[in-house]
């Protein structure tokens, strides 16, 4: 019996710098990927035409325009393709707009091509793990392609950091997360795992979320949903 074909990912790279469109395309084949590449918004739009990428990697600043305004307006009417941004923006505020904008990862540029393999590896395995695109526990509704919280039918008004941590509990409802798992898939590299950051978006959301608490602390461990 002949062994079962497996399918590679299949990512775009939306890069307008030749030379380095050209070695991150290298680095992600090497990696066992398929690739596509674009080097305008133009481009990607007639690339993601064609269903099937497992992720994107944007250049922010592309000739036609910033990738954020592209990937916002594509989250808004529904698309999921998990996004990475890849930029030589460097500021707080940049990485926070790129996340709330619609996109999943963020490296700066200069970057190891080794890490951002990675990046883009873990990012596919998220896209193909057969996630429904609404996620409900009790009262709560979180639409991860409309990037929407709602309780009760009530829409809620939460931050991009306060989604991607709710998105990520309500993925694993009977699971009790660690923080530093959240701060890992939630937060960037840079981000010290000791701080409180967890914490202080976990009291944010629950504010928001209102009574009962949505979110339960497990002691010495993290949080999950509670039942």
């Amino acid at each position: 019996m002949s062994a079962p074909v497996t399918t590679r990912p299949r990512v775009l790279v939306v890069e307008d710098d030749e030379d380095l469109r050209v070695a991150v395309t290298a680095e992600l084949t090497a990696a066992g990927l398929r690739l596509d590449t674009a080097a305008t918004l133009a481009g990607a739009s007639a690339a993601l035409a064609e269903p099937g990428h497992a992720c994107v990697v944007f250049d922010r600043m592309l000739p036609d325009g910033d990738a954020i305004d592209f990937v916002h307006r594509r989250r808004q009417a529904g698309w999921a393709v998990p996004v990475l941004f890849l930029t030589a923006r460097d500021t707080v505020h940049d990485r926070i707009a790129g996340f709330e904008h619609g996109g999943d990862d963020y490296l700066v540029k200069p970057f190891a091509a080794a890490e951002l393999a990675a990046r883009v590896l873990a990012l596919c395995r998220r896209s193909g793990t057969g996630r429904p695109s609404v996620l409900r526990h009790g009262g709560l509704e979180v639409d991860c392609a409309r990037r929407e919280v709602r309780r009760d039918g009530v829409l809620l008004t939460v931050s991009g950091k306060e989604f991607a941590v709710l998105e990520y509990l309500m993925a694993r409802p009977e699971q009790a997360v660690r923080r530093a798992e959240l701060i890992e898939h939630c937060w960037d590299s840079s981000t010290d795992p000791m701080s409180n950051v967890v914490d202080v978006v976990v009291r944010r959301l629950r504010g928001k979320l209102g009574e009962p608490d949505a979110v339960q602390t497990v002691r010495g461990v993290g949080y999950r949903m509670a039942p």
